[in-house]
C-alpha cells in the first residue's frame, strides 16, 4: 500500500499561474510534481490544500501526495529536492501520514494576508500594491466586525463557480498598519474563489468613505458580486497559514530548509 506524505511548502507565485495544474501555463503544482518524480522516480501526483490565483503566493502551503518509496521523509531527500527547485519555491518538509489524511479535506482554517504599501517601495513591488491613498483603517475595522455576523458570502465570490455551496465561517479579520505598510489579516473555515480580494476591495472603498457601514451589509445580504468592491491586484495576497486538527497532522516545530 504506497505510503501518504504532507509537504509544507511557500512559493513567490510572481511568474506562475497559480498552484493547480492547467494546459495553458506554468504552475507551482506543476513544477513541484516534475521535480517529486524525477527525484523519487515513480509518478507523484499533488493533491493541494487549495488554489492559488495567478500571481497569488503562499508563505505556507501544504499538499499530500501517494508513494510507494516509504524513505522520501529523510533530510537528505529534502535538501535534493530543494537544489533541484527553482528559487521561487522552497519545501520545509515532507512528513509520513495516515491515508485518510487530505490536504484540502481536512483542513479546519485557513489564513490569508493581503499587503499594500502606502509608499512606493522598489523592493516590494512584486509582493505587495502600491496605493498612495489616506485609508480611515479605524472604519475599515469596524466593517470587518460585519464579516462575522454572516456566513453566505456570494457577493465576494467569482461568479459562476462549481461549488456547492457560498457558505464561509470567518473567525477573523482586521487590518494593522506599521509605518507606509498596511496588511489586512482573514482567517476562515474556507475561502470562495477571489473572495479574499473582492472582500479587500469593498472594505478599501470604507476606508475612502465610499461605502459606510450599513451599505456592507446591504452587499452581503444582497448576494449581488457587482455591488461589492473591485477586487484588488492578485500579487499583494499571500495564503499565510493552514490548520489542520492534530491527530490529522501536526506541524514539525522545526521545518528543516536545508
Amino acid at each position: 500500500m504506497p505510503q501518504r506524505y504532507f509537504t509544507e511548502l511557500a512559493y513567490n507565485g510572481t511568474r506562475y499561474c497559480g498552484w493547480q495544474v492547467q494546459p495553458n501555463g506554468i504552475t507551482v503544482q506543476e513544477d513541484l510534481e516534475k521535480a517529486l518524480s524525477l527525484l523519487s522516480r515513480e509518478h507523484i501526483q499533488l493533491t493541494g490544500a487549495g488554489r492559488t490565483d495567478s500571481g497569488v503566493h503562499a508563505s505556507y502551503f501544504v499538499a499530500h501526495f501517494d508513494a510507494e518509496n516509504e524513505e522520501l521523509d529523510r533530510p537528505e531527500f529534502l535538501r535534493k529536492l530543494n537544489g533541484f527547485l527553482g528559487s521561487d519555491i522552497i519545501i520545509f518538509s515532507i512528513s509520513k501520514v495516515a491515508p485518510e489524511a487530505h490536504a484540502r479535506f481536512s483542513a479546519i482554517s485557513r489564513t490569508y494576508h493581503y499587503f499594500i504599501n502606502l509608499r512606493k517601495d522598489p523592493f516590494k513591488h512584486e509582493i505587495s500594491v502600491f496605493m498612495n491613498r489616506q485609508f480611515d483603517v479605524e472604519l475599515m475595522n469596524q466593517a470587518c466586525q460585519v464579516l462575522f455576523d454572516y456566513i453566505d458570502f456570494t457577493s465576494f465570490s467569482k461568479l459562476h463557480t462549481d461549488v456547492k455551496t457560498n457558505n464561509c465561517r470567518i473567525y477573523q479579520a482586521e487590518w494593522k498598519q506599521s509605518g507606509h505598510e498596511l496588511v489586512f489579516t482573514i482567517k476562515a473555515d474556507r475561502f470562495l474563489r477571489n473572495m479574499v480580494r473582492a472582500i479587500v476591495g469593498t472594505l478599501l472603498e470604507v476606508g475612502l468613505h465610499k461605502i459606510d457601514i450599513a451599505g456592507v451589509r446591504k452587499i452581503i445580504e444582497n448576494k449581488d458580486r457587482g455591488a461589492a468592491g473591485v477586487s484588488v491586484p492578485a500579487h499583494g495576497l499571500f495564503l499565510a497559514d493552514i490548520e489542520y486538527p492534530e491527530h490529522i497532522f501536526k506541524k514539525p516545530s522545526q521545518p528543516c530548509t536545508s
